[in-house]
């Protein structure tokens, strides 16, 4: 089989982002997963049965480090001789697409799940603008996982629109809509991790589930609830994700509220996020800039109706007043109104509620995309092998006239 080569710059993007999808790739191809942190990355590898090579990369920019493994990775591609390199995330993006383009790896791919330039100003936006484009410039296609970030792309010519599309409805990988529903969690551990978390039965349950970080609207969320719960005692935030303190931290105020405040209960990372999904009415997600999330789709799956911020990705998947509520950005007053809009207007949450987990299943099932996703590789490799053998008719024929 061909050699297929999928590159995040953490393992966590494989683990969460692409759950799955490796090893159903597998199945066609001659898969190899690389990543930094070789422990992490060896995991992965394993539950998706496929085999691995192990890259440091860095979330920072760190201009000596990504050049070592810039010359790493184009020494590996060279030996291994892949078909495809398909990247996520920026900076496996930019360390991947130019290696392969010096390997000359025919089919390079680049899938854009989210723009940390938008929330970048000065010098720091200016270059990180100039790596995304280098970074689509090394490769043969480039796909949004949003029509908000392709249209982005487009409007601030990073390249021509006939390199770039977006697959199936968006998404990096869809939704396993049999795994990611209520159904899977019993009433017995519901009510036992209700219990341990100190939830009482007529508390309205808002649930964020990602980095803790300033960019994912933590500050504001925090502020917000604490503000929310003057009016409304039978309420608590459950935090479920784990902090970046060296990339994004939150503020000391932030980080005190969570500590003190009983109704805010901080679970910190987990590897299985659905019973604390089960056990919540709706997702809160104020972030300031996604691609396309899919924690958002998770939730619907699971039934829980959204809270999310009018930005792209979030607004793809939640149509407001529909399956939740679109809020303006960095708005602490506008998350604590749809706070109390969610909580105190049952008729319209359970309306809300009632077609989340259809307009996920409808949409974005897992199955659908990976068969699109696989459609492309088979079609990109069809278009190279007719390339080809133009080019051999072509070169026989100025052989034949040379010989006239």
């Amino acid at each position: 089989m061909k050699k297929l080569i999928r590159v995040t710059t953490v393992p966590l993007s494989l683990d969460k982002l692409l759950d799955g999808q490796l090893s159903y790739m597998s199945n066609h191809f001659d898969v190899t997963a690389i990543s930094s942190d070789n422990k992490y990355l060896e995991q992965c590898a394993l539950k998706e049965n496929v085999d691995y090579y192990h890259l440091e990369m860095s979330r920072r920019i760190t201009p000596i480090n990504d050049l070592i493994s810039l010359i790493k990775f184009t020494k590996y591609l060279i030996k291994t001789k892949p078909l495809i390199v398909h990247s996520h995330t920026p900076k496996a993006g930019i360390i991947s697409m130019l290696s392969a383009r010096i390997a000359n790896v025919p089919i390079r791919l680049h899938t854009v799940g989210g723009l940390p330039l938008l929330e970048s100003t000065g010098v720091k936006r200016k270059l990180l603008f100039f790596v995304e484009k280098l970074t689509y410039t090394c490769a043969t296609n480039i796909y949004s996982n949003s029509v908000g970030l392709f249209d982005y792309i487009l409007e601030n010519k990073l390249l021509k629109k006939k390199k770039i599309k977006i697959l199936a409805n968006g998404s990096t990988n869809g939704i396993d809509t049999n795994y990611f529903s209520k159904d899977n969690i019993s009433e017995f551990t519901k009510a036992e991790l209700k219990e341990t978390l100190g939830i009482s039965k007529d508390d309205f349950v808002f649930v964020f589930v990602g980095r803790m970080v300033g960019d994912k609207g933590i500050n504001e969320l925090v502020l917000a609830f604490k503000r929310f719960l003057t009016y409304n005692s039978n309420a608590k935030l459950l935090l479920v994700g784990h902090e970046e303190n060296d990339l994004d931290p939150l503020k000391k105020t932030t980080l005190f509220e969570i500590n003190s405040n009983q109704s805010i209960i901080s679970v910190g990372y987990q590897d299985d996020i659905r019973p604390y999904l089960s056990i919540s009415n709706s997702l809160v997600l104020p972030s300031y800039r996604e691609g396309f999330p899919n924690v958002v789709m998770q939730a619907g799956a699971m039934g829980l109706p959204s809270i999310v911020t009018n930005i792209n990705g979030c607004n793809e998947i939640i149509i407001d007043n529909i399956n939740g509520l679109l809020i303006d950005s960095k708005n602490t007053n506008a998350i604590e109104k749809a706070m109390n809009k969610m909580c105190n207007n049952p008729i319209l949450y359970n309306q809300l509620q009632s077609v989340s987990r259809e307009l996920i299943t409808s949409r974005y099932n897992q199955k659908n995309v990976w068969n699109c996703i696989l459609a492309e590789y088979k079609q990109l490799e069809i278009d190279l092998n007719s390339k080809s053998e133009i080019k051999v008719v072509i070169n026989q024929t100025e052989t034949n006239l040379v010989g006239v």
